[in-house]
Protein backbone atom coordinates (compact mmCIF):
# COMPACT_ATOMS: atom_id res chain seq x y z
CA UNK A 1 0.00 0.00 0.00
CA UNK A 2 1.11 3.59 -0.95
CA UNK A 3 1.43 5.72 2.04
CA UNK A 4 0.74 9.35 1.62
CA UNK A 5 3.77 11.39 3.33
CA UNK A 6 2.41 15.23 2.60
CA UNK A 7 -1.61 15.44 2.20
CA UNK A 8 -2.53 18.90 1.60
CA UNK A 9 -6.29 19.21 2.21
CA UNK A 10 -9.34 22.11 0.92
CA UNK A 11 -6.27 24.85 1.43
CA UNK A 12 -6.61 28.53 0.52
CA UNK A 13 -3.09 29.97 -0.14
CA UNK A 14 -1.49 33.17 -0.91
CA UNK A 15 -0.18 36.31 0.81
CA UNK A 16 -0.81 38.42 3.07
CA UNK A 17 -0.19 42.50 3.11
CA UNK A 18 -1.46 44.78 6.06
CA UNK A 19 -4.62 43.32 6.50
CA UNK A 20 -5.54 42.36 2.71
CA UNK A 21 -5.35 39.30 1.74
CA UNK A 22 -5.05 37.79 -2.11
CA UNK A 23 -6.11 34.25 -2.47
CA UNK A 24 -3.94 32.47 -5.04
CA UNK A 25 -5.14 29.06 -4.63
CA UNK A 26 -8.26 28.17 -3.23
CA UNK A 27 -10.07 24.68 -2.15
CA UNK A 28 -6.49 22.39 -2.85
CA UNK A 29 -6.09 18.92 -1.97
CA UNK A 30 -3.17 16.80 -3.05
CA UNK A 31 -1.30 13.64 -1.95
CA UNK A 32 2.73 13.19 -2.55
CA UNK A 33 3.29 9.53 -1.90
CA UNK A 34 6.27 7.57 -0.91
CA UNK A 35 8.30 5.72 -3.53
CA UNK A 36 6.82 8.00 -6.19
CA UNK A 37 8.04 10.43 -8.73
CA UNK A 38 5.72 13.37 -8.88
CA UNK A 39 5.96 16.26 -11.03
CA UNK A 40 4.01 19.58 -10.64
CA UNK A 41 3.31 21.10 -14.10
CA UNK A 42 1.48 24.53 -14.99
CA UNK A 43 1.85 27.65 -16.95
CA UNK A 44 4.13 30.63 -15.22
CA UNK A 45 2.23 32.15 -13.12
CA UNK A 46 -0.69 29.89 -11.86
CA UNK A 47 0.61 29.61 -7.92
CA UNK A 48 2.79 26.87 -8.41
CA UNK A 49 5.81 28.30 -6.15
CA UNK A 50 2.64 28.96 -3.76
CA UNK A 51 1.92 25.45 -3.65
CA UNK A 52 5.66 24.24 -2.90
CA UNK A 53 5.82 26.71 -0.48
CA UNK A 54 3.37 25.31 1.23
CA UNK A 55 4.47 21.64 1.08
CA UNK A 56 7.80 22.90 2.56
CA UNK A 57 6.23 24.46 5.26
CA UNK A 58 7.06 27.56 4.24
CA UNK A 59 4.18 29.44 3.81
CA UNK A 60 0.31 29.04 6.46
CA UNK A 61 -2.56 28.66 4.76
CA UNK A 62 -5.19 30.75 4.98
CA UNK A 63 -7.86 28.08 5.32
CA UNK A 64 -7.06 24.00 5.34
CA UNK A 65 -3.96 21.76 6.82
CA UNK A 66 -0.96 20.48 5.31
CA UNK A 67 0.12 17.71 7.54
CA UNK A 68 3.16 15.40 7.08
CA UNK A 69 3.27 12.16 8.69
CA UNK A 70 0.39 12.84 10.08
CA UNK A 71 0.77 15.94 11.74
CA UNK A 72 0.09 19.43 10.65
CA UNK A 73 3.40 20.34 9.33
CA UNK A 74 2.63 23.82 11.30
CA UNK A 75 3.54 22.30 14.55
CA UNK A 76 7.49 21.14 13.71
CA UNK A 77 10.20 23.19 14.20
CA UNK A 78 12.89 24.27 11.60
CA UNK A 79 14.98 21.78 12.73
CA UNK A 80 12.49 18.98 12.50
CA UNK A 81 11.33 19.64 8.65
CA UNK A 82 15.30 20.20 8.11
CA UNK A 83 15.56 16.36 8.91
CA UNK A 84 12.40 15.65 7.02
CA UNK A 85 12.57 17.64 4.07
CA UNK A 86 15.09 18.60 1.34
CA UNK A 87 14.88 20.99 -1.11
CA UNK A 88 17.14 21.31 -4.74
CA UNK A 89 16.85 24.90 -6.32
CA UNK A 90 17.09 26.04 -9.60
CA UNK A 91 20.06 28.28 -9.13
CA UNK A 92 21.61 28.28 -5.88
CA UNK A 93 24.24 30.10 -4.76
CA UNK A 94 27.61 27.49 -4.49
CA UNK A 95 31.52 28.80 -4.08
CA UNK A 96 32.80 27.99 -6.92
CA UNK A 97 35.90 26.61 -4.73
CA UNK A 98 33.78 23.96 -2.86
CA UNK A 99 34.58 20.09 -3.64
CA UNK A 100 31.64 17.86 -4.81
CA UNK A 101 32.20 15.72 -1.15
CA UNK A 102 32.13 18.89 0.79
CA UNK A 103 28.06 20.30 -0.70
CA UNK A 104 27.40 16.33 -0.36
CA UNK A 105 28.44 16.38 3.52
CA UNK A 106 26.60 19.91 4.39
CA UNK A 107 23.31 17.58 4.01
CA UNK A 108 24.33 16.28 6.78
CA UNK A 109 24.10 19.76 9.08
CA UNK A 110 20.44 19.13 10.26
CA UNK A 111 21.88 15.59 12.28
CA UNK A 112 25.06 16.82 13.34
CA UNK A 113 25.65 18.48 16.61
CA UNK A 114 27.13 22.36 16.83
CA UNK A 115 30.16 21.66 16.46
CA UNK A 116 29.20 20.57 13.11
CA UNK A 117 31.45 17.35 13.36
CA UNK A 118 30.60 14.07 10.87
CA UNK A 119 30.40 11.50 12.89
CA UNK A 120 30.78 7.83 11.32
CA UNK A 121 27.48 7.65 10.60
CA UNK A 122 27.80 10.78 8.77
CA UNK A 123 30.52 9.66 6.63
CA UNK A 124 28.18 6.24 5.40
CA UNK A 125 25.44 8.71 5.00
CA UNK A 126 27.65 11.02 2.91
CA UNK A 127 28.83 7.60 0.87
CA UNK A 128 25.88 6.23 0.05
CA UNK A 129 24.47 9.88 -1.66
CA UNK A 130 27.53 10.00 -3.74
CA UNK A 131 27.06 5.47 -4.75
CA UNK A 132 23.71 6.49 -5.65
CA UNK A 133 24.37 9.47 -7.94
CA UNK A 134 27.08 7.38 -9.01
CA UNK A 135 29.46 10.24 -8.71
CA UNK A 136 31.90 8.82 -6.43
CA UNK A 137 34.46 9.83 -9.28
CA UNK A 138 33.67 13.53 -8.05
CA UNK A 139 34.16 13.69 -4.49
CA UNK A 140 37.48 15.93 -4.56
CA UNK A 141 36.30 17.72 -7.69
CA UNK A 142 35.97 21.85 -7.30
CA UNK A 143 32.30 23.12 -7.99
CA UNK A 144 33.81 25.42 -10.84
CA UNK A 145 35.60 22.91 -12.64
CA UNK A 146 32.15 20.00 -13.33
CA UNK A 147 29.69 20.14 -16.03
CA UNK A 148 26.10 21.46 -15.27
CA UNK A 149 24.50 18.20 -15.46
CA UNK A 150 27.35 16.91 -12.98
CA UNK A 151 26.50 19.60 -10.70
CA UNK A 152 23.00 18.82 -10.55
CA UNK A 153 23.84 14.94 -9.66
CA UNK A 154 26.07 17.10 -6.66
CA UNK A 155 22.77 18.86 -5.63
CA UNK A 156 20.65 15.73 -5.62
CA UNK A 157 23.63 13.79 -3.85
CA UNK A 158 23.56 16.75 -0.85
CA UNK A 159 19.51 16.31 -0.77
CA UNK A 160 19.97 12.26 -0.47
CA UNK A 161 22.42 12.88 2.33
CA UNK A 162 19.94 14.82 4.51
CA UNK A 163 18.31 11.56 4.74
CA UNK A 164 14.29 13.22 4.59
CA UNK A 165 11.33 11.41 3.37
CA UNK A 166 10.60 14.06 0.96
CA UNK A 167 12.67 15.95 -1.86
CA UNK A 168 11.69 18.64 -3.53
CA UNK A 169 13.24 20.24 -6.82
CA UNK A 170 12.73 23.21 -8.92
CA UNK A 171 13.10 22.81 -12.38
CA UNK A 172 15.96 20.03 -12.30
CA UNK A 173 16.62 20.05 -15.67
CA UNK A 174 16.61 23.24 -16.66
CA UNK A 175 20.05 25.09 -18.70
CA UNK A 176 20.67 20.48 -19.05
CA UNK A 177 21.23 18.94 -22.48
CA UNK A 178 18.95 16.27 -23.91
CA UNK A 179 20.79 13.48 -22.39
CA UNK A 180 21.14 15.06 -19.41
CA UNK A 181 17.85 15.70 -18.55
CA UNK A 182 16.73 12.35 -19.08
CA UNK A 183 19.75 11.19 -16.93
CA UNK A 184 18.35 13.18 -14.35
CA UNK A 185 14.92 12.60 -14.28
CA UNK A 186 15.72 8.60 -14.69
CA UNK A 187 17.75 9.31 -11.26
CA UNK A 188 15.10 11.16 -9.47
CA UNK A 189 12.81 7.98 -10.27
CA UNK A 190 15.37 5.45 -9.36
CA UNK A 191 15.88 7.04 -6.17
CA UNK A 192 12.21 7.31 -5.10
CA UNK A 193 11.91 3.11 -5.97
CA UNK A 194 14.45 2.41 -4.10
CA UNK A 195 14.53 4.77 -1.56
CA UNK A 196 11.15 4.88 -0.98
CA UNK A 197 11.12 8.60 -0.79
CA UNK A 198 8.08 10.68 -1.96
CA UNK A 199 10.12 13.00 -4.61
CA UNK A 200 8.18 16.18 -6.23
CA UNK A 201 9.38 17.95 -9.12
CA UNK A 202 8.38 21.22 -10.53
CA UNK A 203 9.08 21.18 -14.14
CA UNK A 204 7.64 22.05 -17.60
CA UNK A 205 9.36 19.22 -19.33
CA UNK A 206 5.95 17.54 -20.52
CA UNK A 207 7.78 15.54 -22.32
CA UNK A 208 10.43 13.63 -20.22
CA UNK A 209 8.14 14.34 -17.70
CA UNK A 210 5.57 11.85 -19.08
CA UNK A 211 8.22 9.42 -19.79
CA UNK A 212 9.59 9.31 -16.04
CA UNK A 213 7.12 10.31 -13.29
CA UNK A 214 4.29 8.00 -11.72
CA UNK A 215 2.02 11.16 -10.62
CA UNK A 216 0.95 14.32 -12.02
CA UNK A 217 -0.20 17.32 -10.84
CA UNK A 218 -1.68 19.78 -12.97
CA UNK A 219 -1.92 23.25 -11.91
CA UNK A 220 -3.77 26.29 -13.87
CA UNK A 221 -5.68 29.14 -13.34
CA UNK A 222 -9.19 29.12 -12.01
CA UNK A 223 -9.64 25.40 -11.89
CA UNK A 224 -8.89 22.52 -8.93
CA UNK A 225 -5.60 20.66 -9.08
CA UNK A 226 -5.42 18.01 -11.21
CA UNK A 227 -3.63 14.63 -9.50
CA UNK A 228 -3.35 11.12 -11.74
CA UNK A 229 -0.94 9.16 -13.33
CA UNK A 230 0.18 10.52 -16.75
CA UNK A 231 -1.20 7.74 -18.74
CA UNK A 232 -5.04 8.31 -17.73
CA UNK A 233 -4.42 12.44 -17.27
CA UNK A 234 -3.78 11.78 -21.58
CA UNK A 235 -6.49 9.23 -21.96
CA UNK A 236 -9.21 11.39 -20.27
CA UNK A 237 -7.79 14.63 -22.33
CA UNK A 238 -7.24 16.66 -19.16
CA UNK A 239 -3.34 17.11 -19.79
CA UNK A 240 -5.07 19.88 -22.75
CA UNK A 241 -5.43 21.62 -18.62
CA UNK A 242 -1.52 22.96 -19.42
CA UNK A 243 -2.33 23.93 -23.26
CA UNK A 244 -5.11 26.97 -22.48
CA UNK A 245 -6.41 28.16 -26.10
CA UNK A 246 -7.50 26.94 -29.58
CA UNK A 247 -3.26 27.24 -30.95
CA UNK A 248 -2.45 23.60 -28.74
CA UNK A 249 -3.39 20.13 -28.18
CA UNK A 250 -1.78 17.10 -26.66
CA UNK A 251 -2.54 14.31 -29.49
CA UNK A 252 -2.90 11.00 -27.63
CA UNK A 253 -2.00 9.52 -30.50
CA UNK A 254 1.82 10.92 -31.41
CA UNK A 255 2.13 11.32 -27.88
CA UNK A 256 3.36 14.82 -27.64
CA UNK A 257 2.07 18.59 -27.95
CA UNK A 258 1.25 19.73 -31.56
CA UNK A 259 -0.49 22.70 -32.91
CA UNK A 260 -4.42 22.13 -34.07
CA UNK A 261 -3.55 23.03 -38.12
CA UNK A 262 -7.17 24.73 -39.08
CA UNK A 263 -8.45 22.46 -41.79
CA UNK A 264 -5.46 20.22 -42.16
CA UNK A 265 -6.63 16.93 -43.67
CA UNK A 266 -4.54 14.05 -45.24
CA UNK A 267 -4.69 11.19 -46.07
CA UNK A 268 -1.29 8.61 -45.67
CA UNK A 269 -1.12 4.92 -46.23
CA UNK A 270 1.68 3.12 -44.05
CA UNK A 271 3.14 2.77 -40.41
CA UNK A 272 1.68 5.45 -38.04
CA UNK A 273 5.30 5.97 -36.66
CA UNK A 274 6.18 7.62 -40.44
CA UNK A 275 2.76 8.64 -41.18
CA UNK A 276 3.17 11.07 -38.45
CA UNK A 277 6.22 12.72 -39.24
CA UNK A 278 5.05 13.42 -42.75
CA UNK A 279 1.91 15.28 -41.13
CA UNK A 280 3.82 16.84 -38.91
CA UNK A 281 6.14 18.14 -41.59
CA UNK A 282 2.84 19.26 -43.81
CA UNK A 283 1.24 21.25 -41.14
CA UNK A 284 4.57 23.15 -40.50
CA UNK A 285 4.79 23.79 -43.96
CA UNK A 286 1.79 25.19 -43.98
CA UNK A 287 -0.22 23.03 -46.61
CA UNK A 288 -4.24 21.49 -45.50
CA UNK A 289 -5.42 19.34 -47.79
CA UNK A 290 -3.68 16.90 -50.21
CA UNK A 291 -5.21 16.15 -53.59
CA UNK A 292 -4.88 12.03 -53.26
CA UNK A 293 -3.53 9.57 -51.30
CA UNK A 294 0.08 9.59 -50.11
CA UNK A 295 1.95 6.15 -49.61
CA UNK A 296 4.98 5.38 -47.62
CA UNK A 297 7.29 2.51 -47.12
CA UNK A 298 10.18 1.34 -45.42
CA UNK A 299 12.96 -0.28 -45.98
CA UNK A 300 13.72 1.79 -48.18
CA UNK A 301 11.92 4.97 -47.44
CA UNK A 302 9.50 5.87 -50.00
CA UNK A 303 6.82 8.54 -50.18
CA UNK A 304 4.75 7.79 -53.32
CA UNK A 305 2.72 10.78 -53.92
CA UNK A 306 0.97 12.27 -57.24
CA UNK A 307 2.66 9.20 -59.65
CA UNK A 308 6.32 10.51 -58.07
CA UNK A 309 8.63 8.71 -55.71
CA UNK A 310 10.41 10.80 -52.56
CA UNK A 311 13.11 9.42 -50.83
CA UNK A 312 13.17 12.66 -48.46
CA UNK A 313 10.18 14.54 -46.70
CA UNK A 314 12.27 17.73 -48.00
CA UNK A 315 12.19 16.63 -52.06
CA UNK A 316 8.31 16.04 -51.42
CA UNK A 317 8.08 19.58 -49.50
CA UNK A 318 9.64 20.81 -52.82
CA UNK A 319 7.17 19.34 -55.35
CA UNK A 320 4.36 20.60 -53.37
CA UNK A 321 4.69 23.91 -52.33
Amino acid sequence: MQEATIIGSNLSLGYSKGNVRKEILTTLDFELFSGELTCLLGPNGVGKSTLVKAVLGQLQPFDGEVSLDGKPIASFSNEELARELSVVLTEPFLPGNMTVGQLVAMGRIPHTNWTGKLEEIDREVVENALSATKIEYLRDERLSEISDGQRQKALIARALAQDGKVMVLDEPTAHLDLVNRYEIMLLLRQISKSQSKSILVVTHDLEIALETADRFWLLNCGTPLISGLPEDLVISGQINQLLPGENFRFSVKKGRVESRADGAKFDISGPDELSSWIEKALEKAGIKVLTERMEVNNPPFVIKYAGREFSRIEELLRFLI
